[in-house]
């Protein structure tokens, strides 16, 4: 059984402007820093042997927080969803979650952003293929709010998540075991 830890990046610019962060970036604030480190404390006793990173600099800003001098690869399969042309516009623009009627999905892939279930696709091939490295047991990776969720969505039912533990916040880490190529949902860490 191997163990797989999946953070969301610390609070960033574009979050307290309210403004659609995808594959466009924003710097941490001080805030996003300070949880980025109280992430640390959080997890401190856990023994990771690989970290990975999403290539934006949020989430490697936040992962060099946490794990401090390490080596860490970047990956492009850990982005966030790209938005299309509603990058950095107000999030007032959203569709509301969970409303049936008018999703994500009948948005932003009209205007060349993604499919939610292509960023599930990417997500879980990206977790998958690191997980089955043979020297990978215990795991860290940065990736972003809707990236974390969609990955979720193919483990387990995203909705009874919102339902039990509300949205993804900032610094999250959702915990997986990984077996057989299957992952099983173990717990949230929230700082």
């Amino acid at each position: 059984m191997k163990d797989l830890y999946l953070m969301r990046h610390g609070e960033t610019l574009f979050n307290i402007r309210r403004k659609i962060q995808g594959w466009c970036d924003s710097p941490l604030t001080e805030n996003g820093i300070n949880q980025a480190l109280m992430a640390k404390q959080k997890i401190k006793g856990i023994s990771f042997d690989h970290y990975y990173s999403s290539t934006s600099e949020r989430s490697c800003d936040t992962l060099e927080l946490v794990a401090g001098d390490v080596n860490y690869k970047r990956l492009k399969g850990l982005k966030e969803r790209n938005f299309g042309t509603f990058e950095g516009e107000s999030e007032d623009l959203n569709p509301v979650w969970g409303n049936p009627d008018f999703t994500y999905d009948d948005l932003f892939p009209h205007y060349g952003g993604e499919l939610r279930a292509d960023v599930s696709r990417r997500m879980k091939k990206t977790l998958t293929d690191i997980m089955n490295k043979d020297d990978h047991h215990c795991v860290l990776a940065v990736s972003h709010a809707g990236a974390c969720a969609a990955f979720y969505s193919t483990v387990a039912d995203y909705t009874t998540f919102r339902k039990e533990y509300g949205r993804l916040m900032n610094c999250d880490i959702l915990h997986f075991q990984f077996e057989n190529d299957t992952f099983t949902f173990v717990e949230l860490l929230r700082i």
